[in-house]
C-alpha cells in the first residue's frame, strides 16, 4: 500500500465512559480501505491547535464523516435549540480545514454532518429540524432496531439532469439511506445542487468554483460500499479524483 492515497478522516470529540475520546465509526475507515484502496489517517477534533495547511500537506484527500452532533448554528448566524448535541471542537477543526482544502484543490468527500459542514464552511445555512417544516418528511432513522436496520436504504433521491451524480449512477434516481434531522437551507457559495428529495430537501451538492473535486452527500454510502453499486461508484470517483490530482 506504499502508493495508496492517504485519506484524512474527520473524528468527533465525544464523552466516553471515563474521559473525552476522539471517535470515528469503523464504516468510514472500512470504506477508505475497501472502497478506494486508501490509507485512513484519523484527524482528531483539536480545533485551533490543528494546523490545517500542515495536515493537508500530508494527505491526498479529505473524508468528512457523519456524527450524532450538529454544526453549531452560530456559524451561520442562528441560535441553537436547548438540548441539541454540538461538537465545537469538531467545528473548529473541520470548517477551516474544508476552506483550506478547497483553496488548494484537494479532493473532498463530505457525508451527512460533513455535507452540512461543507455548506456552512462556504457561507451557507441549515434547517435544524427538517421534520418540522411544512411539506417535508421525517428524514431521521427509526430509534429502534439494529444499526444495519437503521442504515438501510429507505427513500429515493432525484439526481439533477446533467449532474455529476447522474452520470455516475447512469440513471435519474438513487435509493439511499436517511439518518438526519438537519439539512441545507441557504446554499453555500460555489456549490451546485446534485440531488434532491421530492419534498425539496437538498440531498447532495458539488463544488463548482474551482478545479478541485468536492462532493457532499446527505446520506451514508460508506455503510453499503461493499454491496451497493452506486455507493461503490461514489468512493471510486473520489479515488479517481485523487489520482488525477496527483498525476
Amino acid at each position: 500500500m506504499r502508493n495508496s492515497p492517504v485519506i484524512g478522516v474527520s473524528a468527533c470529540l465525544q464523552q466516553g465512559p471515563r474521559s473525552l475520546q476522539h471517535i470515528v465509526r469503523i464504516q468510514y475507515v472500512d470504506a477508505v480501505l475497501d472502497g478506494m484502496g486508501g490509507v485512513p489517517l484519523l484527524l482528531p477534533a483539536v480545533g485551533a491547535r490543528q494546523q490545517a495547511e500542515a495536515v493537508l500537506d500530508r494527505i491526498d484527500g479529505l473524508l468528512l464523516t457523519g456524527s450524532p452532533s450538529n454544526v453549531e448554528p452560530r456559524h451561520y448566524g442562528a441560535a441553537s435549540r436547548e438540548g441539541t448535541l454540538h461538537d465545537p471542537a469538531r467545528d473548529a477543526t473541520t470548517l477551516p480545514l474544508i476552506r483550506a482544502a478547497l483553496a488548494r484543490g484537494l479532493p473532498v468527500l463530505a457525508l451527512c454532518r460533513g455535507h452540512q459542514e461543507l455548506n456552512v464552511a462556504l457561507g451557507g445555512s441549515l434547517h435544524q429540524h427538517v421534520e418540522e417544516m411544512p411539506g417535508r418528511i421525517n428524514h431521521q432513522a427509526p430509534s429502534e432496531g439494529t444499526m444495519d436496520e437503521r442504515y438501510v436504504q429507505r427513500h429515493w433521491v432525484d439526481l439533477v439532469p446533467g449532474g455529476f451524480l447522474r452520470s455516475l449512477a447512469g440513471t435519474g434516481r438513487a435509493w439511499v439511506n436517511s439518518l438526519h434531522n438537519q439539512a441545507i437551507d441557504r446554499l453555500g457559495e460555489g456549490l451546485a445542487v446534485e440531488a434532491t428529495h421530492e419534498d425539496g430537501t437538498i440531498e447532495s451538492v458539488r463544488w463548482t468554483k474551482g478545479p478541485g473535486f468536492a462532493l457532499g452527500l446527505q446520506w451514508h454510502p460508506e455503510w453499503h460500499v461493499r454491496t451497493d453499486a452506486f455507493s461503490k461508484a461514489i468512493f471510486r470517483a473520489f479515488g479517481e479524483a485523487i489520482e488525477k490530482r496527483k498525476a
